[in-house]
């Protein structure tokens, strides 16, 4: 840690300020803010409150308006510092909101009631974390039924991914057939095709085979990548050939071969495409709409775009949902993070 500080804290100048460790700083805090701001953001915000995610300005930390117990009402009411007009302040909670007045009272004689105008008092505030936002849409809106759609689509498709993947480039890049340049180049150019241009004879297939409105419609059509494809041949022709042939000679199968000396070998390849597969299939918004229509089926993505309705939008859910679906993500690429410079660094070096 001390090493650590020492070489954020280190200048050019030694033991003075150089012009250039002032803009590095400037770089350095501008980047942290643009990288990490609306992360924190989102975060802060998922623990408002419906009321004050409307408030403007926005504030950064959850604050929320100061409730007591009043005598006489079955609800607490909200504190306010009222302003009299000799420029004195008094701690009165508001009964009810008329137009551009407010009936406002003390909370020990909540009797004698005033109307005081709404430009006249000021919310006393306090930090709180409006946690409903996480409990609610587990319990009432069945949002732990569109977390667990989505784990089995991301961890079946993501297998399946690596699985068909794997297979296609062990065979392009350790057999030698007529073509082989040809079906690489075919594969690579359907990188062009968006899938805006393919969802209609894509969603007859899924139709015409009775997938419709079924996760293993929203599974198989994405299981075959280009990318995973182009991504794992290029580590695979770093494998040496010898392995495979010396393989043979002691009367290896060609599955035995892929299963135990090609597929360990590519696996940090292999992990590098899972964690983009993860995140395809977790963040995937556009396919499952289309194909799903139970709401029972729905992803956690469709799960979030349920909370807009027509006249609102439910931001206190669609905020603390979006931090829920943003940790198996985070999660992932933690633990498969060390895979990524190594598999990409060695991908394209023979």
């Amino acid at each position: 840690m001390t090493g650590v500080l020492a070489f954020i804290t280190r200048r050019r100048g030694g033991a003075g300020w150089h012009f250039t460790d002032v803009l590095a700083w400037i770089w350095l805090l501008t980047g942290l803010v643009l990288m990490f701001g609306p992360v924190v953001w989102l975060g802060l915000s998922s623990f408002k409150t419906r009321a004050a995610l409307s408030e403007f300005p926005p504030t950064l930390l959850p604050y929320q308006t100061r409730m007591v117990e009043v005598a006489g009402f079955d609800e607490p009411l909200p504190l306010y510092r009222v302003r009299a007009e000799d420029g004195t302040e008094r701690l009165m909670v508001q009964i009810r909101r008329i137009g551009s007045m407010a009936q406002m009272a003390d909370p020990e004689t909540p009797g004698e009631t005033v109307r005081v105008p709404l430009q006249a008092r000021d919310p006393v505030r306090e930090l709180q974390l409006a946690t409903e936002n996480y409990t609610e849409p587990f319990e009432r809106l069945d949002f732990l039924r569109f977390f667990y759609n989505s784990v089995f689509v991301t961890v079946v498709a993501t297998a399946i991914t690596l699985l068909v993947n794997s297979m296609a480039a062990f065979a392009l890049s350790k057999y030698e057939f007529k073509g082989r340049t040809a079906v690489l180049a075919l594969i690579l150019a359907t990188l062009m095709v968006p899938l805006s241009v393919i969802i209609v004879p894509l969603f007859s297939v899924i139709n015409g085979l009775n997938l419709f409105n079924s996760l293993w419609g929203v599974i198989l059509p994405t299981v075959a990548t280009p990318t995973g494809v182009f991504l794992l041949r290029q580590y695979m022709l770093t494998i040496p050939d010898e392995l495979l042939e010396a393989a043979r000679m002691d009367h290896a199968s060609e599955w035995k071969i892929y299963w135990r000396i090609v597929l360990p070998l590519a696996m940090p390849a292999v992990a590098v495409l899972a964690i983009f597969s993860v995140m395809w299939r977790w963040n995937d918004f556009l396919w499952p709409l289309i194909v799903l229509s139970d709401r029972e089926l729905y992803t956690i993505q469709v799960g979030l775009n349920s909370f807009q309705g027509e006249l609102n939008v439910q931001w206190h859910y669609v905020l603390a949902m979006t931090v829920v679906s943003m940790l198996p993500v985070v999660a992932i690429f933690a633990f498969l993070q060390r895979f990524i410079t190594t598999g990409i660094a060695s991908t394209g070096i023979k």
